[in-house]
């Protein structure tokens, strides 16, 4: 069994027993990038824990008539701690937060100790949405206004975010994503810039995301630029004299006598460890989109349209959040996800959590989309879960796609913006997934079960379980309305509102691939936890998805990209607070 004491890695070692990595291991071994919500370092996890309900149980209450999450574990006894480190940083969770965090304080002068709970960290955005960066500028683009973003932002939360925080990463994005463009081009990854903003009128979207490539090999795997960026920045860690440790899982916060945050303890193979930490704790930890309790409690709505479709992205259960509400941390007032209209069910199921569904990317393109009823029932053109919250008010809370042999060409007209968008764009940067892999996806669904294809409208809503009469009314009513080129029930852009009357038709039973909740601990604007009073708990700061104030409700996509944005700016701001004080 690994020794706590030798699981600084050492690049140059032969491979080690597991705890510990070498260089080979080590630059392979980091999985999949992303935005900011899979660190997965989990508090309290080797604590005995809450019983997660069962699919529709509601939230377990403890003996306070609070739900059980919010009742903190017993501390660990002073003598099962095996082992004591120091060091000037604590970065807890591995994935884009904590390593950008961990590489900025560790490059500037600090000793950083980065723990991940996992064998490799795991997180899976990989588009960044920065404010006026060079590279945008550069390529021609217009300057955005902050104050602009800022208001929109905020109106489009309900008001329900902290606008100081929102507009701190409004006015200091554009300085992190010059920052992040150098140190990619160290790492030979350089900047290319989907130049388009989208001509919904549903909608507005201001911003032109960043995606980094390696010089050559513009076709590599978006996913494995990611990991050469996580195994990059914490190589940065172990290179300036810090420690990378794996299999690390910090299950309690240690505190001081005048409040402040000064270490953790920490669960690993050879027993508990207490790290403390002299300038600082940092939690990244991810949301709690995999703690059933902290979900029916939070957001339940969400948790109707939700489809288990296979991926990845880590297993985040909100420790992080729990460990500072136990600490007497606020919360945002309500949850909050971001969620795409990208898993489906077979024609006998509807949606709702422990279904297991599958991906389906090709979900978000906004085709004729019925009830259950086999009614339409909005306007199928906006961003992300906009159409998904009018689902919630739909039987089942389940709909039904419909398209037809025509669809890779009305997708193309469709003029989709963001990762959904399924062809280059017209600057010539690539999309996430072109039209041709969706149609191998969707050939697949139908040999499954899942996307039904049939020669008339009639058929295809039997095989959809759909009343025929109902359906094929409201799909000629489409039809008509889209000839005439006005959509006078939902008001559809006219480029969005093309006739399916092409045979073979398709159609599939869609709700929600659940990505990451986006609400968390209330922060102020140096990135510390608040009390009920608003005061500010020091030593430590919250990054990524632990820390709140900034969405509300839903992923507004008006900065496509904007996750990650926010997970790069405050994560580097956070680094740059316990390094200087300054950010």
């Amino acid at each position: 069994m690994q020794s706590t004491n030798n699981m600084k890695h050492d690049l140059n070692a032969e491979p080690a027993a597991t705890g510990a990595v070498t260089r080979r291991s080590f630059l392979t071994g980091l999985a999949l990038g992303g935005a900011g919500m899979a660190g997965a370092a989990m508090l309290g996890g080797c604590a005995p824990q809450a019983k997660a309900p069962e699919s529709g149980e509601a939230a377990q209450l403890a003996e306070t008539g609070e739900p059980s999450f919010m009742t903190p574990p017993e501390p660990v006894a002073e003598a099962d701690i095996v082992n004591t480190l120091e060091t000037d940083v604590l970065v807890i969770g591995g994935a884009t937060a904590g390593s950008i965090t961990a590489s900025v304080a560790a490059t500037n002068g600090l000793n950083v100790i980065m723990i991940e709970k996992n064998d490799e960290a795991r997180c899976i955005g990989r588009d960044f949405g920065f404010v006026n960066p060079k590279p945008v500028l550069d390529a021609g683009l217009p300057r955005l206004d902050p104050y602009e973003l800022t208001r929109d932002h905020i109106e489009k939360s309900g008001h329900r975010v902290c606008g100081d925080v929102v507009y701190r990463f409004m006015t200091k994005s554009e300085e992190a994503g010059n920052w992040f463009t150098d140190k990619c081009a160290t790492w030979g990854l350089h900047p290319e810039v989907q130049a388009y903003s989208s001509n919904s009128d549903f909608y507005r979207n201001y911003t032109h995301v960043i995606n980094y490539y390696p010089e050559e090999g513009r076709s590599e795997d978006r996913y494995g630029v990611m990991k050469t960026m996580l195994s990059s920045m914490a190589q940065e860690v172990v290179d300036a004299g810090g420690q990378y440790l794996t299999r690390t899982e910090a299950v309690e916060l240690v505190r001081s006598d005048d409040g402040a945050i000064t270490g953790a303890i920490c669960s690993t193979d050879e027993g508990y460890v207490r790290i403390n930490a002299s300038k600082g704790v940092i939690l990244s930890t991810g949301g709690y989109g995999n703690n059933l309790e902290m979900m029916e409690d939070r957001q339940a709505w969400n948790q109707k349209i939700r489809i288990a479709a296979p991926g990845s992205g880590g297993n985040p259960t909100g420790d992080g959040i729990k460990a500072c509400l136990w600490m007497g941390a606020t919360m945002d007032p309500l949850g909050a996800a971001v969620t795409f209209n990208r898993a489906c069910v077979k024609p006998d199921q509807t949606a709702g959590d422990g279904v297991l569904g599958r991906w389906f990317w090709f979900g978000e393109q906004p085709f004729l989309k019925l009830n259950l009823r086999g009614e339409r029932f909005c306007n199928e053109s906006g961003p992300y879960d906009y159409m998904l919250h009018s689902t919630i008010m739909q039987p089942h809370q389940t709909y039904v796609d419909i398209w037809d042999a025509n669809h890779a060409a009305q997708a193309e007209a469709m003029d989709e913006v963001g990762c959904c968008r399924l062809f280059p764009f017209p600057n010539g940067a690539k999309n996430n997934i072109p039209m041709v892999v969706v149609d191998g996806m969707i050939e697949k669904l139908i040999e499954d079960g899942f996307v039904q294809k049939a020669d008339t409208m009639e058929e295809l809503a039997e095989k959809l379980n759909l009343p025929v009469e109902t359906t094929v009314a409201s799909w000629k009513r489409y039809n008509e309305m889209a000839a005439a080129g006005e959509d006078t029930d939902y008001f559809k852009e006219k480029h969005r509102l093309m006739s399916i009357d092409t045979p073979p038709f398709y159609g599939v039973r869609t709700g929600a691939w659940f990505l990451a909740t986006l609400d968390g601990v209330t922060i102020d604007t140096n990135l510390h936890p608040c009390d009920e009073n608003g005061d500010a708990i020091e030593g430590i700061y919250l990054t990524g998805n632990d820390s709140g104030g900034f969405f509300s409700v839903s992923y507004p996509n008006l900065m496509t990209g904007l996750a990650c944005g926010r997970t790069m700016t405050f994560g580097r701001r956070a680094g740059m607070l316990a390094a200087t004080g300054q950010a």
